[in-house]
């Protein structure tokens, strides 16, 4: 019995959409390449990309500070 392999996956990175298939050739997969993946961090790292929440969660920040100055 012979085993078939299963095609690669392919998908667009998030930063250029250039096509990138997910194996080892690939080591910063989602993304194309180290600029990408740095590129996408820098968006998470000023805010520009961010996960949207309740304003209580956005809270949460503060309400850790006040209950550390104890």
């Amino acid at each position: 019995m012979t085993q078939t392999q299963k095609p690669p996956i392919q998908l667009k990175c998030p930063s250029c959409q250039r096509q990138v298939i997910w194996n080892d050739e690939f080591p910063y997969r989602p993304f194309c390449s180290e600029r990408c993946k740095l590129i996408d961090f820098s968006d998470w790292a000023t805010e520009k990309n961010r996960i949207p929440g309740s304003e209580e969660s956005s809270n949460i920040s503060d309400q850790w500070e006040s209950s550390t100055d104890d």
